[in-house]
């Protein structure tokens, strides 16, 4: 049973730190990257759909995002998605290809992504620490239950804290990864 709940913490540790990473990725490091387009949607006969079903999106150069739709019709669609997200894009459209150059970044634009990196990085600690606490609540419960011993319980909570420590450890690697990715020029 115990084994079930640190199994259980592991797990649920390891999807807040993929949640946390996917969060990352749409923040922006001046190079082009079709994940930075991953969470847009439009509007395709009447329903929203992601950019990814509805067209290809590929790296034209290190600084130009190529996004072609699978229909014509789709194309002021799209280009309608990518000017009202908050990315601070302008497409261009050539034909049936829209073309989206990312401006450079600047000190001032650099340090704000870097806060919404530590934003990012900081809620992914606290899903950590909250699926901690779960855990650990459900093993108090045990042992009010008197279904373990307090020597189990002592135990459990050292081996669920050292999961909590070795995901927090990964956060932390993330986010320097990514504000090393954000200052370089």
């Amino acid at each position: 049973m115990l084994n079930d709940l640190k199994k259980d913490a592991d797990d649920r540790m390891k999807k807040a730190l993929q949640a946390m990473g996917n969060s990352m990725n749409k923040i922006r490091t001046g190079r082009a990257h079709p994940s930075l387009l991953e969470g847009l949607t439009v509007s395709y006969y009447g329903s929203e759909t992601p950019l990814s079903q509805v067209a290809n999106i590929t790296v034209e150069d290190a600084r130009t995002l190529s996004v072609k739709p699978w229909e014509k019709q789709m194309v002021p669609e799209i280009e309608k998605a990518i000017m009202k997200s908050d990315l601070g894009l302008n497409p261009s459209t050539a034909g049936e290809n829209i073309r989206i150059p990312l401006p450079m970044l600047t000190e001032e634009t650099r340090k704000g992504y870097i806060k919404q990196a530590r934003a990012e990085a900081e809620n992914g600690r606290v899903a950590i620490r909250n699926v901690r606490r779960d855990v650990l609540s459900d093993v108090k419960a045990l042992l009010k239950e008197k279904e373990i011993t307090e020597d189990e319980d002592r135990r459990m909570q050292d081996d669920v804290q050292k999961i909590t420590d070795k995901y927090v450890a990964e956060v932390d690697k993330a986010l320097a990864q990514k504000e090393e990715e954000l200052m370089t020029v």
